[in-house]
């Protein structure tokens, strides 16, 4: 049957209203077949469940189902009887019947227009304003932790500039209550004045600041009695600033186990405050742990050493009082050797009880041995000195505990040679060396050529980097074989001589200055003596003597000025029967710069085959030296000018006459183990023959 459908023309346009009314409806299963089909209910609540065997599938009777009624149309008072509508005709098209075209082979390259930028993601900009933080000295905190400010002004909408506000208002209450402001709100908006971009506005509400009302201490007796307290330097009345607190508690961590302590722990504080006081009372449970005294030493790991020589690096005895600065110099003396890849040192309780009261604490050292090998090498240039190089090989644990074994060469323009040497660090006492040694060398200045041979025993008490030491000291004893040229004034002409000396040196030294490689503040005082015997036909002993200081002074923060003076001396011998090796020398970049190596003091008249004058030096018995530096440094660099003065003399002592002067600028470049020096000088008032511009390269200071 064909219901009746109004035109799209008439639905359009007529303004009747259609009212629709629905014939009754039958219900598809009649009631009393849907009650016969429900199942039959227990009337006891307390029945066991029936089983599921029991909801079984059974099949539906049959029923006969009504046919539904067919609907029919709503009609109106101005229905029109509807014509049965006849089957679209559509146009034959040939197009329609072909497949579609494959997606694949569409073009799907994005349309480019000019003058547009579509890879360029939307910004919007932002500036970010932060109030009420100042009085409480909380911006710069909020500066470094805000989000807005980590955006860097630039967001991709605005939603995003909000939610980085919100977060920046808690950041904001979190700073007030870290500095007692526990009262203390924030708020956040965002505004868009008019003609600029959109400010991020952050407004801290700080409120009273809570301050200590009451402090306790929950602690175990101690010695001294006030202990904790004394070491706990909060008040009442401060502001309960988290900062402090914290700083404070952790000052009773450190403080208590550099006097007895090592076993401390500082417990959870707990505050309660009070809004009607604005106070808070502190509490700070702290177990200190037994009072405990230097004990024994045990070793686990990789060894490098045994427990004994531990005890030799230990600035401290048994029995006396913990502290855990001299544990902490035991390790950085532990790590100097450079015997290992890593080392700790922890203390433990023993229960051990001292005649003081005390408990003695064990020190377990545990070891992990490095490579025990190391190649190094070193290189210079000086005028009239030329290129040396010189390279080692050092076993530092070939004989343990810290017996080396060192190979040295030495390759330069005017120096080769090699040696080997045996030395036993930390020698039956922290930073006490002993060394055997022997070398082989050739030298050949414009003083003189040698060829030498030396055997040498020495015992030194030297400072370190970690530890540098006012006073120090050395001694041993030396044997020499050596072939030198020298200019013999009896005949006037160059002859070689064979000298054996057997010397006994000596060296102590004063040092007041901050740093060891690179001072900037106090003194260096320095003594060599040296008694010694030359045998060259005839045995004659002599005396050397070498005495030098040296001072810093800073101005500011950074220039330091710096002076050395030395002066030295050679009795008991004249100069020509002195092995021109032993004798004095000066110029070059240890000595007065601006001149060359060995190019100051007395000359020979020799006369080259031609009779050019060689002018060659011929040194002395003694000698005097000045230098003075200012230091100036900008970061990792540094410029130096300095003037130096200097003389060597025939005569046994220095007569302070005929002082020669050289000045110059050098660079510096500063680095973890010293800085890299470039001195460039000129001597003053020149003479024939002498260099004209002097350079020197080398690590460290001049003095």
């Amino acid at each position: 049957m064909m219901i009746p459908v109004a035109s799209a023309q008439q639905q359009a346009s007529s303004p009747t209203t259609v009212r629709t009314q629905q014939p009754p409806v039958e219900p598809i299963v009649p009631n009393s077949e849907f009650d016969s089909a429900l199942p039959t209910l227990s009337g006891d609540i307390n029945a066991p469940l029936e089983p599921m065997s029991a909801f079984d599938a059974k099949p539906a009777p049959t029923t006969h189902t009504p046919p539904l009624p067919t609907p029919t149309a709503p009609t109106t008072e101005a229905q029109v009887p509807a014509e049965t509508l006849p089957d679209a005709v559509l146009p034959e098209a040939p197009e329609l019947a072909q497949p579609l075209t494959p997606l694949s082979s569409f073009d799907v390259t994005p349309v480019e227009v000019a003058g547009v930028d579509d890879k360029k993601a939307v910004e919007i900009r932002y500036d970010t304003v932060v109030n009420g933080l100042d009085e409480i000295d909380g911006t710069t905190q909020f500066r470094e932790l805000s989000a807005l400010r980590e955006g860097d002004g630039k967001a991709a909408n605005a939603a995003m500039v909000q939610a980085r506000a919100k977060e920046d208002e808690q950041l904001a209450v979190r700073i007030m209550r870290a500095k007692g402001y526990y009262d203390g709100t924030a708020t956040s908006a965002i505004e868009q004045p008019p003609g600029q971009r959109l400010r991020a506005v952050v407004t801290a509400i700080p409120g009273k600041q809570f301050t200590l009302g009451s402090i306790r201490i929950d602690t175990q007796p101690t010695v001294p009695p006030d202990l904790v307290q004394r070491e706990l330097p909060l008040k009442v009345g401060d502001p309960i600033d988290a900062e402090r607190i914290q700083a404070a508690e952790a000052n009773v961590s450190l403080k208590l186990p550099q006097q007895g302590y090592p076993f401390v722990e500082v417990g959870q504080r707990d505050i309660l405050l009070d809004d009607t006081t604005v106070t808070g009372a502190y509490t700070l449970p702290v177990t200190t742990g037994p009072r405990s005294s230097f004990g024994t030493y045990s070793t686990t790991g990789k060894l490098a050493f045994d427990a004994e020589h531990v005890g030799v690096l230990a600035r401290f005895k048994q029995g006396e009082l913990y502290d855990n600065r001299k544990v902490d110099d035991l390790r950085a003396a532990l790590v100097s050797t450079g015997l290992f890849s890593g080392v700790s040192v922890e203390p433990q309780r023993t229960g051990q009880i001292a005649p003081d009261g005390t408990e003695y604490v064990n020190l377990l050292v545990k070891q992990d041995a490095g490579p025990a090998r190391t190649l190094a090498g070193e290189a210079g240039y000086g005028t009239g000195q030329g290129v040396r190089l010189e390279g080692s090989w050092t076993h530092r644990n070939l004989f343990p505990p810290e017996g080396a074994l060192i190979v040295r060469g030495v390759a330069g323009t005017q120096e080769q040679g090699a040696g080997v040497t045996f030395r036993r660090s930390n020698a039956g006492r922290r930073d006490r060396t002993f060394q055997i040694l022997a070398n082989a060398s050739r030298t050949n200045y414009d003083a003189f050529e040698a060829f030498t041979g030396t055997l040498g025993i020495r015992w030194s008490y030297d400072s370190t980097p970690i530890w540098q030491k006012r006073f120090t000291y050395a001694y041993g004893a030396e044997l020499i074989g050596t072939n030198e040229d020298t200019y013999d004034f009896d005949v006037a002409a160059r002859r070689r001589k064979t000298y054996g000396i057997a010397a006994l040196p000596l060296f102590a030294g004063f040092d007041t200055s901050d740093n060891l490689l690179n001072p900037t503040k106090g003194f260096r005082l320095k003594l060599n003596v040296s008694p010694e015997a030359s045998v060259q036909g005839a045995v004659r002993p002599y005396g050397r003597f070498m005495v030098e200081g040296t001072a810093y002074y800073p101005i500011g923060e950074s220039i330091v000025i710096a002076g050395r003076a030395r002066a030295g001396s050679i009795q008991g011998i004249a100069r020509d029967d002195l092995a021109p090796s032993r004798r004095y020398y000066a110029g070059g970049g240890g000595s007065v710069r601006g001149f060359g190596f060995q190019e100051l003091g007395p000359r020979t008249p020799e006369v080259d085959e031609d009779g050019n004058n060689l002018n060659r030096p011929i040194g002395g018995r003694s000698l005097i030296e000045f230098a003075l530096e200012a230091r100036y440094r900008f970061g990792n660099f540094g410029i130096v000018p300095f003037i130096d003065a200097g003389q060597v003399y025939e005569s046994s002592l220095p007569k302070g006459s005929d002082l020669r002067f050289g000045a110059g600028i050098g660079g510096r470049f500063y680095t973890n183990f010293g800085p890299m020096r470039v001195d460039v000088a000129t001597p003053i008032a020149r003479r024939p023959g002498e260099s004209k511009i002097a350079l020197y390269i080398s690590i460290g200071q001049a003095f």
